[in-house]
């Protein structure tokens, strides 16, 4: 008899940059059926987003680039799972995938460590203006200006998941002083931690860095506006690795530009990549690099053979880091 797995199709429809393709993970996921991985970029427009996946029982989601709506699980009436890599599902609408019948997985705390490191590294490149030093000293200078230390400054921790427990550690590693918030609350896990918990607004206000680490979901969505930025000291320091829609756009444009913070250090943006001409560009206190912060080798190889695993598990019958579960 026919290994019944031979007839169960994998789709990768978002492999672009690839990082799936020909891997370990790539290996694993063939012996568990027919895999097709698509490597160009395409997959962000959602027909041809549908066209990719066709008639997949199993869809492998590397970029978030690919949205995954009530019209795509419409659509895709043979889709089963969906297994992503990373801990973000704010590009899935996870109550259509549930009404379809579709599971969704993810994995979290792969990146966690790596990120973590990103964040304490942009902290201090921002900190110390690392990017603008060295390239005042490529254009012959020998700039003499007064740095930021952070040894016994307090840092604003917002979200306390594995990532930004990891922050608290390093950062207090650093001598920094921290405060931590938790959309559930949590001041058990904040004391554990060894940071204190504070509300947002006195975060805001006493936070000579603040660091955001929360999942983007509607309650986050905009988490710093106008208002929000207004109540951080002039001094103070944003960094994001977590999600560009937590902080409205405008707002953060106006308070750089208008010396209502020091300075802030992105890793994620509203629209990737940033374009031409964009405004963050061109400002010389913001710190900005890829979306990379979990891109290291054993990121890559421990995330993507997780979430070819939970694909396997899946069609054993026992689902695991599953965010979403059909509804029955």
């Amino acid at each position: 008899m026919a290994d019944k797995r031979a007839a169960v199709d994998i789709c990768v429809p978002d492999d672009f940059p690839s990082v799936f393709e020909k891997t370990v993970a790539h290996e694993k996921a063939k012996s568990l059926g027919d895999v097709r991985v698509h490597a160009a970029r395409g997959a962000d427009d959602e027909a041809e987003l549908i066209r990719r996946i066709d008639r997949a029982r199993i869809v492998i989601n590397i970029r978030a680039h690919a949205r995954f709506t009530e019209g795509v699980f419409a659509a895709c009436r043979r889709l089963e799972m969906v297994s992503i890599w990373g801990t973000g599902t704010d590009n899935v609408d996870l109550g259509a995938a549930g009404r379809h019948g579709v599971t969704v997985t993810n994995t979290p705390g792969t990146n966690a460590f790596a990120v973590a490191e990103h964040t304490l590294a942009l902290m201090l490149a921002l900190a110390r203006r690392i990017p603008r030093l060295d390239q005042e000293m490529r254009e012959g200078k020998w700039p003499r200006e007064l740095l930021t230390q952070l040894l016994g400054k307090t840092v604003g921790v917002f979200g306390i998941g594995t990532i930004g427990a990891r922050v608290v550690a390093l950062t207090k590693a650093i001598g920094m002083e921290p405060l931590a918030w938790s959309l559930r609350g949590q001041p058990e896990r904040v004391e554990a931690l060894g940071a204190r918990a504070a509300s947002k607004e006195d975060i805001l206000k006493e936070a000579d860095v603040v660091t955001l680490h929360l999942r983007l979901v509607p309650e986050t969505r905009g988490f710093l506006g106008r208002r929000e930025l207004g109540s951080m000291k002039r001094s103070a320091l944003l960094v994001n690795t977590a999600r560009g829609a937590l902080v409205e756009r405008d707002a953060l444009l106006e308070a750089l530009s208008g010396g209502k913070i020091a300075g802030a250090a992105l890793d994620v943006f509203h629209d990737e990549p940033l374009k031409p001409g964009d405004p963050l560009l061109g400002r010389d206190n913001v710190v900005l690099s890829p979306h990379n912060a979990g891109q290291t080798p054993e990121v890559l190889r421990d995330g993507l053979l997780r979430a070819v695993q939970n694909v396997e598990n899946f069609l054993a019958g026992h689902a695991t880091d599953v965010v979403v579960a059909p509804v029955r």
